[in-house]
């Protein structure tokens, strides 16, 4: 064996134990939301006071989830792990056995729900579905999962199943070919084979698709492992957010540094909230959104989109209202825009103001480090 062929064993060995250990951890992930939606299901059923939580379960439940430290367990996504239970009951054989294996306990009414959900499921439109095997459906990524849950047609999930296993579509790609009625297209065509051909891509198993399920955010959650803000990051925006976040810290006036691309998810979508800030004074959160371009109106919307999550996930009594700071940069242009808009008390939000530079020093901060930023990206690329 020369030298060329030891570096290739080597390198084959990481890709293919990388893709093992990426498999294994998918698969513990829709275990264990299998049966958090069976234990959900179960307690609907049979739980002694399921009556006086009622259709507030779901929200109820999340709430005291995530206080007990537990991530991503939103109302929705609860909903989607209990629609994972009963889509794919197929998955009981090989799940009792990882939970026997594993001494995972079991609601004690699954394996007659099982029967039950199974009978259900494959009749559809007087016609019988056949159920996607349980290896087959171990393939597929929560997130996929998430969008097939999504479709209420049986046959319309199983159409776009098969197109996933065999086209090995990403996830943006699935929502992709769902929005563009992929289905219906095909169903109302007379050259069907072509519309399919037409749509497929040539993705596979690669190292790149490898290293995306690892840092698919639902299997960060499940891991425990931090989210890296640079796998969203350009340079020069990660630059100027490395500046605004020293400059303000810099303020002295009372801001404290709480999180750096925080995400929120509402459904199967994930936002990132560039900086996010609490005044200590005041009592408040400041998230900052940074654009490395000219302002427009969506950013306002944006903004506005974040504040009423934030209001409604990570408010806690003693708190004043969230504000957003949006900072816009372009070469020619810059905007500094304050969305406060919906805040009902106005004196607050002037005390607010105070603590914050003028806008006018926020501009010039922006466009000076932009411009800074940019001459030395142009002095790198001068040849030597």
């Amino acid at each position: 064996m020369n030298y060329d062929a030891l570096l290739e064993h080597i390198a084959t060995l990481h890709s293919l134990t990388l893709g093992s250990a990426a498999a294994a951890v998918n698969q513990a992930l829709l275990v264990r939301n299998w049966l958090m939606g069976a234990w959900i299901v179960e307690f609907e059923q049979f739980g002694a006071d399921r009556a006086t939580y009622g259709s507030g379960l779901l929200k109820r439940l999340a709430k005291d989830l995530r206080a007990s430290g537990l991530r991503g367990v939103s109302p929705d996504i609860l909903e989607r792990m209990r629609g994972f239970y009963r889509v794919y009951p197929q998955l009981w054989p090989a799940i009792s056995a990882t939970a026997s294996r594993n001494s995972l306990s079991l609601p004690g009414s699954t394996e007659v729900a099982i029967a039950e959900i199974s009978a259900t499921s494959r009749k559809s439109s007087g016609q019988e579905l056949p159920l996607l095997p349980a290896e087959a459906v171990f393939r597929l990524t929560w997130s996929h999962l998430v969008e097939l849950l999504r479709l209420d047609d049986p046959w319309k999930r199983a159409f776009y199943e098969n197109e996933m296993l065999r086209a090995s579509y990403s996830v943006r790609e699935l929502q992709r070919q769902i929005g563009s009625l992929l289905y219906e297209r095909t169903g109302l065509s007379t050259d069907k084979k072509a519309i399919i051909a037409a749509a497929r891509t040539e993705a596979s198993l690669t190292k790149q698709h490898i290293a995306g399920l690892l840092r698919d955010p639902y299997v960060l959650e499940f891991t425990g492992l931090a989210e890296r803000a640079h796998y969203r990051e350009t340079d020069l925006e990660s630059a100027l957010l490395d500046h605004l976040q020293t400059f303000l810290l810099e303020l002295g006036t009372g801001f404290c540094f709480e999180a750096r691309q925080k995400r929120i998810t509402v459904g199967n979508e994930h936002d990132w909230i560039d900086l996010v800030f609490y005044h200590r004074v005041l009592r408040c959160h400041l998230l900052v959104d940074m654009k490395v371009r000219a302002f427009t109106h969506g950013d306002a919307g944006q903004m506005n989109f974040y504040l009423n999550w934030w209001r409604e996930h990570m408010f806690v009594e003693g708190d004043q209202p969230p504000v957003g700071l949006v900072l816009c940069s372009d070469k020619d242009e810059t905007k500094v825009h304050y969305a406060t808009a919906g805040l009902d008390h106005q004196l607050f939000v002037s005390r607010y103001l105070v603590a914050l530079p003028s806008p006018e020093d926020l501009q010039r901060l922006v466009e000076a480090d932009r411009a800074l930023l940019e001459q030395r990206n142009d002095d790198d690329k001068e040849p030597r």
